[in-house]
């Protein structure tokens, strides 16, 4: 079974990632595997938790008086739906007198928690809903790692005429908050792999290296070599849909 190829874009001076609180804080927290699950109640608790006067500063600075909508990642995973990315969105659209859009959603099932970085880059996020052209929106997700979801959710709203001004997350990894591929990363890779794997990266995901995130292409880069790296997505892939 084929998986959906997903649109990505050009980073340009994309924004860093604004992380709201420490990862090992937030995942101990008494609400967080509940709120991660499916409990509505359990994950406003937990967004309350963590966004305080710091945070919703940052994200001014961030929109820099833009009004933009708030577009949060809605994912069902095997073990449910996860509810912070939405309950997060609440809290911060009345706080920050944002307005949130419910109409984009995650179009499939990837279930990247727990999953490895090929498994997260084998099986990417898709979106699907209605993009309002010309609007600002900011991207709001519980958790970036190697950042594909925020890239994919961002192609899909520049692709229908949105424009994509940044993405705040509750937690994730501090060196992850840099999406935006950056050139010297880019070269690396070229370099290393040369246009043998790039032509089929575009093949098999429709989109060359230029597009990945800083954290997929570092990660790439830890690969010994070509077949190394075809091997471990094509078994990443394969094992969803055995």
């Amino acid at each position: 079974m084929d998986l959906p190829q997903v649109s990505r874009a050009p980073w340009g001076e994309f924004s860093d990632t604004v992380i709201l609180a420490d990862e090992k804080t937030v995942r101990s927290h008494a609400s967080y595997a509940a709120a991660k699950t499916g409990d509505v109640s359990a994950a406003k608790f937990l967004a309350a938790a963590f966004v305080d006067q710091s945070a919703l500063d940052a994200l001014r600075g961030l929109l820099q008086g833009r009004h933009a909508i708030l577009a949060p990642v809605h994912a069902i995973e095997d073990q449910g739906i996860n509810r912070i990315p939405a309950a997060l969105a609440e809290l911060l659209g009345e706080r920050l007198a944002l307005d949130i859009d419910p109409g984009i959603i995650q179009s499939n099932v990837v279930s990247h928690t727990g999953a490895s970085g090929w498994e997260r880059m084998a099986r990417p996020p898709a979106f699907e809903g209605p993009v309002q052209p010309g609007q600002h929106y900011l991207l709001i997700d519980d958790f970036v790692g190697q950042g594909g979801t925020l890239a994919n959710l961002r192609g899909f709203l520049l692709q229908g005429g949105g424009s994509p001004v940044g993405a705040a997350t509750l937690t994730g990894r501090a060196y992850s908050a840099k999406i935006a591929l950056q050139t010297d990363t880019l070269e690396q890779l070229q370099r290393k792999y040369g246009s043998e794997l790039e032509n089929w990266w575009q093949q098999i995901f429709g989109y060359g290296f230029d597009r990945l995130t800083q954290s997929e292409a570092r990660y790439l880069l830890r690969a010994e070599d070509v077949d190394t790296v075809r091997a471990r997505i094509s078994e990443a892939r394969s094992e969803k849909h055995d």
